[in-house]
This record gives C-alpha cells, structure tokens and sequence, in this order.
C-alpha cells in the first residue's frame, strides 16, 4: 500500500481544503501523510484573522478544520517559516508533492498622490488588527477623526465600514482584540462613507451582506436612490442573478427611513479618488465623480482595493499571484487558493478549487519518495503540533467563556508559544 507524502505550506481555508480533498482521494490502495506548515503560532487564516468578529457564523468553519486535523496521517507544525526554517527547495525535494497555500496578505495600493498620510491605511493591516493577529497588535489606528471613508465596493470595504461606525459595546461579545474593542470605544468617529469607483450595478459586495445593513441598531445606513435606480437602468432588463439580487437588497437600503442614530454609513459610487490630501495626516480626500470633483474632510482613510500575495523565494510570481497552470506550478510543487488565483470568492469557494488541484496533483503522483519529512529539517527549531494548538485554542475559548465571548485571542507570539508549550 503506498503512502504519499504531502507538505501543504500555510494552515488557512485553502491549505485545508486542499488536506480534506486529498484525505477524500485515499483508498486502501492509496494512502496520504500530510503535514501542513505554518508561519505563525495559530492556524486557520482568514478565518481567523479575516473573518469580521460580528459574524460569528462564518468562523464554524473551524470546526471542519479540526476534523481534518485530527484525521489519522495529519500533522500540524505552526510557528515555522518557510524561507528561513525551511526552503521551498528543500520541502520540494523530502515530499512526493508540495502545495502552496499562503493566501494574500498584501494590500493593494491606490496609486494616487497622499496615500502615504499619516491616517491613510490599508484594510490589509485594519483587519488583523481588530482580529487580534500577532503581527499587528501594534498597528496604529488614527480613530481621533469624526469622518473615515473607506475606499472599495467588496466585502472587506463593508466589513471595514461596519466596525468603525458599531456601536462599540456591540462587540463585547465578539473575539474582537481585547486592544481594537478599547479603540473603538475611544473613537471619535461618527460618520462613514464607503466609496466605490464605479456604479452600484458593479459593486462587488455581496447581497446577504447588503441585506445585513438595515438590522443595525445603532448605525444609519443611507444609499441614494437615485443612484439605485440609475445603477438599475443600466444594468438593463436581464442583469445576471447576483448583481439583480444585489441592486435589490440596495432598493431595500434605500426605502429605509433614517432612524437618527448617531453613527452613519453612507454609500458613495462613481466616487474615483485622485487625491489624498494633508500636510501631516490625512486631512481630506478628492474624487473625480461624473460631474466635476468633490473634496470631502475626514480624518482616517481605508484603501480596502484588494490583495495581493506575498513572494515566496525560490517561487515564480507575477501579478500578485503564483505563476501556475491550473494550480500546476513545476514538478511536484502545486499552489491552491488566492495564492492560485487571487483574492477572489468566499471561503467556500477554495473548497472546490482545491479539490481540482488535488485531483490534478494525484494524478500526477509519481512512486514514492520515502526520503524524510520536514521534522529533519527542523532539528533543535521549537514548533507547535496539533497538541500545542490545542492548548492554546482551549486557553483562548476558556478565557472568552469568562467574559462571555466565543474567545479571548491571544495576540502575542511569545504568550501563544508558552501557551502551546514550547
């Protein structure tokens, strides 16, 4: 019975799926040991330190992830870093396949002139800082301003929105960073504004977000209707299904009356930002709209446009992704997830594409190397196994439980590695 082995580089939705679809391909005849590799202390990725802390519901994915990772021939090895524990070359040549699961961590840039303002930040560091992900705990967040925009027209841009305009005492209950819940609760601001470059019709959000909105209860949420309805004219009589779902759930927003809140999310399309404006920190920011400019005061802006990935050495990229050819990247080296094809799709959506690849990679498998794992390469290194990880998830769950929340993060690597015990 021949046993492959698989190094699966990176513990987020991909690099799980992809172990998942690979324990679903084994048969008495074919056997896998996994072991997935992971920079930092915790695993699960996004789903952890993406996933906004008010939609709880998202984050049971986990519970899949656990059972992939208790499943027989599965090992874990967090806090271990490929490029300086280990190489892409030496994984490539102990395993009869390697796969590259390492998302997209850096955030795309605007291009315009100011974006370098004190005040002027990427979603990619706002999100793992209200998350509690080890490597921003630190990150500054000018919320002393009574007016943020975020520029973007996805997901991430609401999420984003969202949480500056909740009312803070909202997310007591949420695993929320301990340190983000306190800026919150500090924050000056009161006014929103989420823009997008192009009109509604194309707006990249998703309808059971939109839907969401209105059941804020301390937050105004305003779209214009007349920009609705243009958006719905030229969308024409027979727009796809996702974007007549979307522009509905916008008629919706717009017939809500304004209930007086104190917080505000207002929704701006065809707002092209040209300019970031400021002498020291960001002071204001101009849009090129249909008719002219406009120049709106704020204090904080947030460039939520999109992600690329980080390079790897000794891995071919271009355009923010992995060079491959259907997750094929050279020999037995594979990539799956937006490391693959780009921040695009929801967390399900890396499912299916990692089940593609790992059915591509199987029958690409050669016979059996049997020539070591990474445990070899990591002689006298001090990494977290599954057991680790669990005392760490048990601590944080058990820490939550006591201030009524689902967790309580630990956002320290050296606290994260006591905790785990090494």
């Amino acid at each position: 019975m021949p046993t492959y082995s698989v190094a699966i580089v990176g513990a987020g939705p991909a690099g799980y799926f992809a172990a998942q679809a690979l324990q679903n391909l084994q048969t008495p005849e074919l056997q896998f040991s996994i072991d997935m590799i992971e920079r930092l202390p915790m695993p699960w990725g996004l789903v952890r330190s993406g996933v906004a802390p008010d939609h709880p519901r998202i984050k049971t994915v986990s519970k899949v992830f656990e059972k992939i990772a208790t499943s027989e021939g599965f090992r874990l090895f967090a806090n271990v870093e490929l490029g300086s524990d280990v190489s892409i070359e030496e994984l490539e040549e102990k395993y009869d396949a390697v796969v590259i699961a390492t998302g997209s961590a850096l955030g795309k840039t605007l291009g315009i002139p100011g974006e370098d303002l004190a005040g002027s930040i990427s979603a990619a560091n706002f999100v793992p800082w209200y998350n509690g992900h080890p490597d921003f705990a630190n990150f500054h967040v000018s919320l002393d301003c009574e007016t943020a925009i975020v520029i973007g027209a996805g997901n991430v841009a609401m999420d984003v929105g969202r949480m500056l305009a909740l009312e803070p005492n909202e997310l007591d209950v949420t695993d929320t960073a301990d340190h983000a819940i306190l800026g919150f609760k500090k924050s000056n601001v009161r006014k929103v504004y989420i823009s997008a470059r192009r009109g509604a019709e194309n707006a990249a959000f998703t309808s059971p977000e939109l839907r969401e909105l209105p059941k804020l209860e301390h937050t105004n949420v305003i779209m214009s209707k007349s920009d609705i309805n243009a958006a719905i004219e030229r969308a024409g009589e027979s727009p796809e299904k996702e974007v007549k779902s979307n522009l509905d759930a916008m008629l919706l927003i717009t017939e809500q009356e304004n209930k007086g809140h104190e917080r505000t999310i207002e929704f701006l399309f065809q707002h092209t930002p040209v300019a970031i404006n400021g002498i020291d920190r960001v002071e204001s920011i101009t849009f090129a709209v249909p008719d002219g400019e406009v120049t709106i005061p704020c204090g904080l802006v947030v460039t939520a446009i999109g992600y690329q990935a980080a390079s790897i050495e000794g891995i071919p990229y271009e355009k923010g992704k992995v060079v491959n050819v259907e997750g094929h990247v050279r020999n037995n080296l594979y990539v799956v997830g937006w490391a693959k094809r780009g921040p695009s799709g929801v967390i399900g959506t890396n499912k299916s594409d990692a089940s593609d690849v790992m059915d591509k990679l199987v029958s690409e498998l050669k016979s059996p190397k049997n020539s070591g794992d990474v445990t070899e390469l990591l002689i006298g290194k001090k990494y977290i196994d599954q057991a680790g990880w669990t005392k760490l998830n048990t601590h944080e769950v058990a820490e939550g439980e006591k201030a009524g929340k689902p967790r309580r993060k630990v956002v320290s690597h050296a606290q994260a590695r006591e905790i785990s015990g090494i």
